[in-house]
């Protein structure tokens, strides 16, 4: 049909990379360009590296549907691969009368979505499970664990490239134009130079500049809802005499735009605690650490242990919202752009959290719109 490659993805993240990994299985070929030097250096290196278990979306939303299937798949791929990972467990806690209910409804919810065998707790059996953890009540999730972020994005990679895929790094994306057999690709190397291809398929799986892909493409991002938000988040490392405080992950009940800040821990033992939440018109991955009384205050309502001192400014990421600031939530746009009138491209848009875990379900819907 014209094309000189089947299909190209833009973005070597962990999702990019998944849809690469799944489309070069099929024998795809896919090419992967990358604007960066290296794969999984934005979004993907930049978060808890939590495997959520699937409590938080709409019923039959993409999010709710790809975590569930995407925890499975990815829980297995651990076992199957050796990468580092932990199911840890996950608590949510009430800490007033007023978020009990929240907590009840998002019981209800995890269940119908399938996150497995939830149970709620009283303050007794909570006490019992994190002796220092203190709240009126609990979600137990015993699906959610940890893995190591790093390992998977090379264990993708690994997967893509074993099957024929090949990664171009250190290239942006210029422009996209309809051609014959598919869409034009214009790109610019490290050094300037420019060069061009064709085709048939393009997954824009660009993370933080998916929008402006799709816009590249001949979209109406706007008109379309696909205008992306940068909601920062900031993580302040526990100091280690606080490591072992808790055994788990521990929520709060969700905020707008976010789960809360929360307690995580890595796979060394090492506990952290955040992301706030905080729309910037850029990504940008500073840490004030002015910000440790906040987050001290946050943490101090179920750990009562933890002081400002003990906190420590660690790291910063950017998700890319479709929701703006003080806006309901937003699905995944997962969509292939023929209906309207831009045959060709698979736009990921807004893929923010749970979008590590949904990595593997999200490549199989996209391969299914890869025909």
């Amino acid at each position: 049909m014209g094309a000189d490659v089947d299909v190209v993805v833009i973005g070597a993240g962990a999702v990019g990379l998944a849809c690469a990994a799944r489309l070069a299985r099929a024998g795809r070929a896919p090419l992967i360009v990358e604007r960066r030097g290296g794969v999984g250096e934005e979004t993907s290196a930049r978060n808890s590296g939590v495997i959520h278990a699937g409590l938080y979306y709409a019923p039959g939303s993409h999010k709710a549907r790809h975590c569930v299937e995407g925890r499975a798949r990815l829980y297995a791929r651990c076992e199957r691969e050796r990468l580092p990972h932990l199911r840890c467990g996950k608590l949510l806690v009430a800490c007033d009368e007023s978020e009990r209910a929240q907590l009840e409804a998002l019981h209800a919810r995890g269940l119908q979505n399938g996150a497995g065998a939830l149970r709620l707790l009283d303050a007794a059996e909570l006490r019992r499970l994190e002796p220092r953890v203190r709240a009126l009540a609990a979600l137990l999730s015993p699906e959610t664990g940890i893995v190591d972020a790093h390992a998977l994005v090379q264990s993708y990679k690994r997967e893509a490239l074993a099957h024929g895929a090949a990664l171009a790094l250190h290239t942006g994306l210029e422009a996209l134009e309809p051609a014959p057999g598919g869409l034009r690709i214009h790109t610019r190397g490290q050094a300037g130079e420019r060069a061009q291809l064709t085709a048939a398929w393009v997954v824009n799986a660009a993370g933080l500049q998916a929008d402006r892909v799709a816009a590249l493409a001949g979209l109406d991002i706007d008109a379309l809802g696909y205008r992306q938000h940068f909601c920062k988040g900031d993580y302040f490392a526990l100091a280690p005499a606080l490591r072992g405080v808790v055994q788990r992950l521990v929520y709060p009940v969700p905020v707008q735009a976010g789960l809360g800040i929360h307690i995580t821990l890595d796979l060394a033992g090492a506990l952290r605690a955040g992301p706030d939440v905080e729309y910037v018109p850029a990504p940008r991955y500073d840490v004030d650490a002015r910000k440790a009384a906040v987050f001290g205050a946050a943490l101090r309502r179920y750990l009562p242990e933890v002081r400002d001192e003990q906190l420590f400014p660690d790291y910063a990421g950017v998700r890319s919202n479709l929701q703006a600031s003080g806006a309901p939530p937003r699905d995944f746009a997962i969509e292939e752009a023929s209906p309207h009138g831009v045959p060709g491209p698979v736009n990921l848009i807004g893929i923010e959290s749970p979008g590590l875990t949904a990595s593997e379900a999200i490549a199989e819907q996209v391969a299914t719109l890869v025909r």
